[in-house]
């Protein structure tokens, strides 16, 4: 077996010949798919690879790049996550796949055997969830780190996950799987999994809701008595989750979220919805044997995530706060509740139902500073609950004039959450917020 010294992030270069004589067929090479390939070619395999756009990956020793025609003899196709191989209409590929009865797995899989193969057994924690995953990941590794343990963090979030280095027996991989990941596992088996919440999303994908928590549950798949399970809420789905649990005698722990975290413990982590991420890390890391003390300093230290209620300046008295993130009403409210007055910046392209869901946290609003192609319909809704607002038109504008508005209304907080995607202005949500922060430092320096 390998193993290592506890230190920050020991890792071992995975073996060149791991995968050798095995053929793999990758579909789809985004950013995922592309390390896919790096990572397979690397541990000996031959791969065969097509994206259905002109694929913009450089000729290898052991890459064929040509359609994918012929399956027979091969270990798995990887489909990238985007590419569906049920609803609502499946790849060519995956139905190629299931004619030659060969395996559709996701990178994390293929992960977790390669890990395996190499004699390592170093943990594994999954992270599922509607909302949270996210935070939820990189909070807990960041405890590890914290706490000296070998850890590697990835899958949906950042690093794809077969592109994560190979840990020793003392490692931790911690993996956040959306449902395209997992529905595609097969002999995958977590040593922990939090799944956090489920709010209808990707129905395109699953159909139903069934289908959505059918997809989600694969996060417990292969575990026993010796793991955990993590629900992040007493909600109406969770008894059916518990049932399946209780066959396969996993351990749970439900949690029940009841106030914030205070500023002290936790300053870059506000709101009732970042307080389950908070408690969703704490019981997986003290299961994974970290002390009380070390863990608490972490969340302390945590500096949460970039536009996900990212502070990025103070100038005064008054906070400026990135939570470019936040593309639909849904993910808006949880910023809202966070803060007991703002000056809310939103806008953009709106979802079905607008903003109109968010009127019960309407209160929290001292006035809005509206941006982008639907801010009329927004305004609509904020006028009809006695809202006031500005129309700014542009992120720019709306930044200063959101200055002044705190400045003159005492309120502490200016938001960016906007409730709407981003691309009618922006290349992403990631480029807003930096957009956002940009704007906020240039107002700094002139203030």
């Amino acid at each position: 077996m390998i193993s290592f010294a506890s230190s920050p992030c020991p890792s071992f270069p995975w073996p060149s010949d791991l995968l050798d004589g095995k053929q793999f067929a990758v579909c789809g090479l985004g950013r995922n798919g592309t390390a896919v390939v790096r990572a397979l070619l690397a541990m000996g395999a031959t791969v065969h690879a097509w994206d259905d756009r002109s694929p913009i990956v450089e000729e290898m020793p052991g890459l064929t790049l040509a359609p994918i025609t012929d399956l027979r003899g091969f270990e798995a196709l990887i489909l990238s996550p985007g590419i569906p191989h049920l609803l609502p209409h499946p790849h060519p590929t995956a139905i190629l796949a299931r004619s030659q009865s060969i395996p559709i797995l996701s990178d994390a899989e293929i992960l977790w055997q390669a890990v395996r193969k190499a004699g390592s057994r170093a943990q594994f924690i999954s992270v599922t969830g509607t909302n949270g995953k996210s935070t939820t990941t990189s909070l807990l590794a960041h405890i590890f780190h914290e706490a000296g343990r070998p850890v590697a963090a990835g899958g949906n979030l950042g690093t794809a996950s077969l592109a994560l280095p190979l840990l020793g027996d003392e490692g931790i991989y911690v993996i956040e799987m959306s449902s395209y990941m997992l529905e595609r596992l097969d002999k995958f088996h977590a040593h922990c999994a939090i799944w956090l919440n489920m709010t209808p999303d990707h129905m395109e994908r699953h159909g139903t809701m069934g289908g959505y928590s059918e997809a989600k549950a694969h996060v417990f798949d292969n575990m026993d008595e010796h793991d955990l399970a993590i629900l992040g809420e007493r909600a109406p789905w969770v008894e059916t989750i518990m049932s399946g649990l209780e066959r396969q005698n996993v351990p749970v722990k439900v949690l029940s979220v009841q106030e914030s975290f205070s500023p002290d413990e936790a300053p870059y982590l506000p709101g009732l919805h970042n307080a389950q991420n908070i408690m969703a890390s704490r019981e997986t890391a003290l299961f994974c044997s970290v002390k009380e003390d070390v863990i608490a300093s972490a969340i302390k230290t945590f500096p949460g995530l970039e536009h996900r209620l990212k502070t990025v300046a103070v100038i005064g008295t008054i906070r400026f706060v990135n939570d470019s993130k936040a593309t639909n009403a849904e993910a808006a409210s949880h910023a809202l509740k966070a803060y007991d007055k703002v000056i809310w910046i939103a806008g953009g392209i709106a979802k079905a139902g607008g903003i109109e869901s968010l009127a019960p946290l309407f209160p929290h609003i001292a006035h809005a500073c509206l941006i982008g192609q639907d801010s009329d319909m927004l305004a609509e809704t904020l006028a009809a609950h006695q809202v006031s607002y500005t129309p700014c038109k542009t992120l720019e504008t709306a930044v200063t004039k959101a200055y002044q508005l705190a400045k003159t209304l005492g309120v502490d907080t200016v938001l960016l959450s906007p409730a709407c995607a981003s691309f009618d202005q922006f290349q992403s949500f990631e480029e807003r917020g930096a957009r956002f922060a940009h704007y906020v430092h240039s107002l700094a320096q002139t203030s």
